[in-house]
């Protein structure tokens, strides 16, 4: 029977060092399905229409690099080998979302957000200390974060050009993933934040998602 491999604190550092290198880096990121949008086909937009959905696709590319963060800073503080495992798995699946968003941007001829780096430290740091304080903290931090994220992706699917069928594939694939996260983590054992936190959770998501769509 396999057995977890077991890290000391010095290796936990260095991986979580690799991680940030490699969601911070531009095309460092391996993707572990491809993305939805390579079969649907290529349109022309207008030139306001390209930059509206280039912005769009730059927050959810922060919103993801964001999620490795949080998601690592969790796994380094996690008290139950479990759920450390879980909060690794979590970002494994979320490297797809990170890759795709950038593949996106990328292609409308624009780039991701100079904010990355800040906006990375801020979630890890906020993952640790929600890692720190109990697993079902953390977990019910994760559920309550990816619900914003449904909601931000609800929002961007109602703005997108109805002839940008390539973002709107990758924005409902991460949504149909992201509230699966959600899910998993409140059966997990994660804590129902109250409305006036998550109330205070969506006004930092506000603050990241005007900072980022246009730098």
């Amino acid at each position: 029977m396999a057995t977890e491999r077991h890290y000391s604190p010095v290796d936990r550092l260095l991986l979580q060092a690799d991680a940030a290198m490699r969601t911070l880096l531009p095309f460092s990121g391996q993707p572990y399905r491809p993305s939805p949008a390579i079969v649907q086909p290529d349109v022309q937009m207008n030139e306001a229409d390209t930059r509206h959905v280039a912005g769009l696709m730059r927050i959810n590319h922060t919103g993801e690099v964001c999620a490795q963060a949080l998601y690592q800073g969790q796994a380094l503080t996690a008290k139950l080998p479990k759920v450390r495992a879980a909060m690794e798995h979590a970002a494994e699946e979320e490297v797809d979302h990170l890759v795709w968003c950038e593949q996106r941007i990328r292609q409308l001829g624009s780039h991701t957000s100079v904010l990355n780096p800040l906006f990375y430290g801020m979630s890890f740091g906020i993952g640790a200390v929600a890692g720190l304080i109990s697993d079902k903290v953390s977990l019910g931090f994760v559920a309550a974060t990816e619900d914003q994220v449904c909601k931000h992706l609800n929002e961007h699917l109602q703005q997108l050009p109805v002839e940008d069928e390539k973002s709107r594939a990758i924005l409902e694939q991460m949504r149909t993933d992201e509230e699966l996260h959600a899910e998993s983590a409140l059966e997990a054992g994660g804590f129902r934040f109250p409305r006036p936190i998550k109330f205070g959770m969506s006004v930092l998501a506000k603050v990241m998602t005007k900072s980022t769509y246009r730098i």
